[in-house]
């Protein structure tokens, strides 16, 4: 099968004058329409008509224009629907859009929200990391004769190295020179 050409900017830009077209005349039609009168519906019937086959060739068209095999569903059997994957949009993105908002104050919320969740992840990271090494330390002193387990699984669990330290935004050093806990146990 020979390749489909991206379509023209003429033919896309047509399509969606054809559809404004048919929201205009549903306008129209909507705004002077006759409940007794039958041509009136019989109108309006054939207007959603060609409001529907008009998105339909939109669509269609822009359903070709993307990008092939890389995003094929391969389990999509059912013939009415394309079978490309679309760009999927956040719902909160929509609604910020929906609302009058910026879109870009959803993306740096979110940006901000998540930097939030990885210094807390971090955090208990590092919490973990130091209670194991404290943990083992004890045990050592406590039951020496554990000891060589004890630090066979420090070290399997990536024990006895320095913590690794946090780069701050803005590439400001602290006080400490960047090291996060004072040095490491090697």
């Amino acid at each position: 099968m020979a390749p489909v050409d991206k379509p023209d900017h003429n033919l896309v830009e047509q399509q969606i004058k054809d559809i404004i077209q048919s929201l205009f005349q549903l306008m129209v039609q909507t705004s002077t329409y006759d409940q007794a009168g039958r041509p009136t519906s019989t109108i309006l019937s054939a207007e959603l008509t060609t409001l529907s086959s008009s998105l339909g060739r939109l669509s269609r068209t822009a359903v070709s224009s993307l990008p092939a095999p890389s995003h094929l569903h391969a389990n999509n059997n059912d013939p009415r629907q394309p079978s490309v994957k679309l760009p999927e949009i956040p719902e909160p993105l929509i609604e910020y859009v929906e609302a009058g908002r910026n879109p870009d104050i959803y993306t740096r919320e979110f940006v901000e929200l998540v930097r939030r969740m990885n210094q807390l992840a971090r955090g208990k990271e590092m919490a973990f990391t130091k209670f194991r090494d404290v943990l083992a330390e004890e045990m050592g002193r406590a039951m020496p004769e554990l000891k060589q387990d004890v630090d066979r699984v420090v070290e399997a669990t990536g024990g006895r190295e320095a913590i690794r330290p946090v780069v701050k935004e803005g590439g400001g050093s602290g006080a400490g020179g960047g090291e996060g806990n004072g040095g490491g146990k090697s």
